[in-house]
Order: C-alpha cells, then sequence, then structure tokens
C-alpha cells in the first residue's frame, strides 16, 4: 500500500450532479511524471471553481482533484532538473485540469511544469499570486512590451475585486502607474484603494454609452478580466497608440465591438493565456512579481483556509461573492 495522503476530491454521482470531499488517496494514484512534490500551499482559482461543479471545459474526466496552481518541496525527480528539497511552484499547463491538482498534498508531474520558487517569495508567497499573479503579470508586461508607460495616463484594471484583477491593481500601483479601478461592488472601494488604486469607479461608468461607435479618449491602457460589453467599451475609450490586455470573460466571452479603436486610433488588443506560456516568459514575470512588481502589504491579499473551508470558498467565488485571493493550506 502507498503512502496515503489528503485530497479534495470532486465525484459525478449522477449526469450532471457532483460532490464534494477530502478523501486519502495514494501517491501511486498519482499519474505518471518526472516530477512528485509535496504540496504545502495551493490557492483557488475561477477554473478550480468550475472544476468543482463538473465543468466539462475545464475538467473532462472525474473524481478529480482539482488545484491549478501548487508550491512546496521535491520528494523526487526522475530525470535530475531538479534535487530532493527543491523548493518550487507550478502553475498552469495541464495541473488540476485533467491531472490532479494541487488541492491533493502531493502532486506528480512533468518536471518542464515546475519552476524553482523565485529568490524573494515564500511558498505561500507564491500562491498568494499564483496563477491570477501570473495572469496580471503577464497582462503588466504586455502593456509595458507596447510602450504603455508609468506616466502615459490613467491605467483601468476592470473585475478589480476579483483574484487577477485585485492583483493587477497591486502590481500595477507597484510599478508606479495611476491605476483607476472598475467594481460592481460599493462595499470594495477602500479594500481597492489599499491595493494602490488612485480612483475607483463603478462598472456603469466604465460602460455607460457604449452602444456608440466610438468613446472619448479616455485610458492610456487597460487589463481587462470581464470580456464582453466591458471590453467593448474599454477599447472604445482607449487612447491613441494605447493597448489593452484581456485575460477574462466573467461577463462574456462574446465581444460586441467595431473596427473604429484599432483603425482609427491604432488601440492594440492583447490576449494573455497564462496556462501556455512559453518558460522563458513565464519565468521573466515571476522574477518581476518577486521583485520590482511585488505587490505592497502581499500578505494582506488573501485569506487562509484548509481543505475542509474550500468548499465555502467555491460557493462564494461561483456567486461572485469573493474578492481577493484564497490561500489553501495543505497542512491545516
Amino acid at each position: 500500500m502507498s503512502e496515503q495522503f489528503k485530497a479534495f476530491w470532486i465525484t459525478e454521482t449522477e449526469p450532471k450532479k457532483y460532490s464534494r470531499e477530502v478523501v486519502e488517496r495514494g501517491i501511486d494514484d498519482l499519474p505518471a511524471g518526472d516530477l512528485l512534490v509535496r504540496v504545502r500551499y495551493s490557492s483557488l482559482n475561477f477554473k478550480d471553481a468550475l472544476s468543482s461543479v463538473g465543468n466539462k471545459g475545464v475538467t473532462r474526466k472525474f473524481p478529480h482533484t482539482p488545484g491549478i496552481d501548487a508550491a512546496g518541496e521535491v520528494v523526487s525527480c526522475a530525470d535530475g532538473r531538479f534535487q530532493p528539497g527543491d523548493q518550487v511552484l507550478v502553475t498552469g499547463h495541464d495541473l488540476g485540469m485533467n491531472t490532479a491538482g494541487g488541492f491533493g498534498q502531493y502532486i506528480r508531474v512533468p518536471s518542464s511544469w515546475a519552476l524553482p520558487l523565485p529568490a524573494g517569495l515564500t511558498l505561500a508567497e507564491s500562491m498568494i499570486l499564483g496563477t491570477a499573479g501570473l495572469t496580471a503579470g503577464l497582462s503588466v508586461q504586455a502593456l509595458v512590451g507596447a510602450g504603455v508607460v508609468a506616466d502615459a495616463g490613467d491605467i483601468l484594471v476592470t473585475g478589480a475585486t476579483g483574484g487577477v484583477g485585485s492583483l493587477a491593481v497591486a502590481i500595477l500601483a507597484a510599478a508606479g502607474y495611476r491605476v483607476v479601478a472598475s467594481t460592481g461592488k460599493q462595499s470594495e472601494h477602500d479594500f481597492l484603494k489599499s491595493l494602490g488604486a488612485a480612483e475607483v469607479i463603478s462598472r456603469e461608468a466604465v460602460t455607460e454609452n457604449c452602444e456608440r461607435p466610438m468613446l472619448s479618449e479616455r485610458w492610456a491602457g487597460a487589463v481587462d478580466c470581464v470580456g464582453g460589453t466591458t471590453l467593448a467599451a474599454v477599447l472604445k475609450a482607449t487612447c491613441a497608440g494605447g493597448s489593452v490586455a484581456c485575460c477574462g470573460l466573467v461577463g462574456s466571452p462574446d465581444l460586441p465591438i467595431n473596427v473604429f479603436p484599432f483603425i482609427l486610433r491604432g488601440v492594440s488588443l492583447f490576449g494573455i493565456d497564462s496556462a501556455e506560456c512559453d518558460d522563458q516568459r513565464r519565468a521573466r514575470v515571476w522574477t518581476n512579481l518577486a521583485g520590482e512588481w511585488r505587490p505592497a502589504r502581499l500578505g494582506e491579499l488573501s485569506r487562509e483556509v484548509g481543505l475542509d473551508g474550500l468548499g465555502a470558498e467555491i460557493d462564494k467565488m461561483l456567486k461572485g461573492e469573493s474578492h481577493g485571493r484564497v490561500l489553501v493550506n495543505l497542512d491545516l
């Protein structure tokens, strides 16, 4: 009998009905891979919440352990890329989607999926950032690469209370940008200002008059976590030569837009894919997140739960009631 460990387990009890529980699994039950990691921390992301309710666009086969993020110590590495005891993090690829994920105390994955823990971050801090931080960092990297400098003007972040949005606000503020955060939650204005937002506006302020072909120039750049009508309105209000990073679809996957922002103002739209971005970009962003882009008061961006507390946090996220980051401590 192989060594046992705790894991968050999603089971399809009958067609389109799913149960959630904490179970014991054996290490020998994990999929094949070069790298075995003892997971200390993970984090809750929207993909994890979708997987937990049986979204087949995220996870095809059940039972399953979600968790697209994991950080911990190497137990063994068959190809010698890492040594036992090395601290590593894994984000993206297929972790937690169709490969047993970070909501279990052990994962086994290809060693190419892992990165050494960046200097300057603890395991817990790396998971407060996690995929959300990587996505936000890739978004900021896209704006910087397009020439959107800190004194260019206001940078808008939509869906700003979510995991990606809140970290985008904090990262941009740390990098010296003037950030305008958009949210539909009046109660979260103080939270967003504590992250570094210079101004907080409503969702309606972003989408006002969005049926018009173009809107007055307002944003030097933007990180959009919403999609749909919101993204269309952001593009129509982006200044000439400005750039928008698109990294979410909580509002809608559709984009009701004309070509005017692109051909009349030269606006650029960047799609952000954190799951399959190349290793060099991934490593570069993590270096920045541990250094000059490190959010102020990083530890205050999250609340910590064990596997037993995950169900309630998943329900909050699916209802749109979550804010900031949920840090999952696998040793609680």
